[in-house]
């Protein structure tokens, strides 16, 4: 079981890099240079975030991308539905059928529970939470 998959984790680091960079439009290429993050990745990432409408793209010389949501209205649950869908620590999937033990399964009951408090938590914790801690 994954948390955070590989296009979350980029997809954080591409937005926390831009907030550095508020007022300019940046290359993908540059991102993914400095970031390490394979272009072709960053490229489809940057596409699903200008999608949602957080990030806005202009062609060009001077063109690239651009945060257009404060990092504080980012939520990590935000990016985390984005790029995995809802979060779920368990399917409760028995050779790709559901389990005929789910409706009276006491495990399964618990992780529900264990899926909201982590849920809540990634709500909580924003783009802006997380350049607040880097910057300690």
């Amino acid at each position: 079981m994954k948390l955070l998959t590989k296009d979350t984790d980029y997809a954080v680091r591409l937005i926390v890099y831009l907030t550095a960079h508020p007022a300019e439009f940046v290359s993908i290429r540059k991102v993914s240079i400095e970031e390490r993050i394979p272009y072709y990745f960053l490229r489809r990432i940057s596409k699903q975030l200008i999608e949602r409408q957080m990030l806005k793209s202009k062609e060009g010389v001077r063109g690239g991308v651009k945060l257009v949501k404060a990092p504080s209205e980012i939520a990590l649950l935000d990016m985390i539905k984005i790029f995995q869908g809802d979060l779920m620590l368990s399917e409760c999937m028995f050779r790709k059928k559901i389990c005929h033990n789910r409706p009276k399964c006491v495990l399964r009951k618990e992780i529900l529970r264990i899926e909201q408090v982590v849920e809540t938590e990634f709500k909580q914790l924003t783009i802006q939470t997380l350049i607040d801690k880097l910057s300690k």
